[in-house]
């Protein structure tokens, strides 16, 4: 059976390994989609994440410039999380060695 674009956002997302990151737009492509997808791809984990897929890795996916998103609810948690996955921040919320562990989607 056919996935979904959504059903295949979901499967991609949660195979981001440990300790790397990945942009939207690198996972709308790799769900065959175009750039202006990955404007949909938050919408689409939360609603998996409200639907019960609770080890989804938001904290792996990034901005294409390598900065991350971050609020202060989350931003504890998150940083947490990046501090325990070896992933290093500046003073601005980008992590320092972008490109080095930028996961890429064969």
């Amino acid at each position: 059976m056919l996935q979904t674009f959504s059903e295949r956002v979901i499967k991609i997302a949660l195979e981001i390994p440990k300790g790397r990151v990945t942009t939207y737009g690198r996972i709308a492509r790799a769900a065959g989609a175009g750039p202006m997808a990955s404007q949909s791809i938050t919408s689409i984990l939360g609603k998996a994440y409200t639907n019960g897929i609770k080890n989804i890795p938001f904290h792996r996916i990034v901005y294409s410039d390598g900065s991350i998103w971050i609020n202060d609810k989350y931003k504890n948690k998150r940083l947490a999380l990046y501090k325990k996955e070896g992933i290093k921040l500046d003073k601005n919320n980008k992590i320092i060695n972008f490109k080095e562990i930028l996961f890429e989607f064969n």
